[in-house]
């Protein structure tokens, strides 16, 4: 496995973010890495699930991230389902 840089955003939030992650990580485990840095920092914590988009499309959360055409330094927003 690879490390893939990313920036990223959490919808509500005022920072973006570098976050590295492991190219062979699901789309849900990197929303969670995101989201550690700022659910109940900045963003209030939900009971709901997390999802990824990137270039306008929301991605499936099994997909593997380094599969998904995520390229390194891409931007990519994460949010809560509503």
């Amino acid at each position: 496995m690879a490390l893939l840089p990313l920036t990223a955003l959490f919808v509500g939030d005022v920072l973006e973010l570098l976050v590295p992650v492991d190219d062979g990580d699901t789309v849900e485990q990197v929303g969670q890495q995101v989201a550690h840095h700022v659910v109940g920092h900045r963003v209030a914590r939900r009971d709901a699930p997390l999802r990824v988009r990137h270039d306008g499309r929301i991605l499936a959360p099994e997909t593997i991230i380094g599969a998904s055409g995520v390229q390194p330094l891409d931007h990519i927003e994460v949010f809560y389902r509503d």
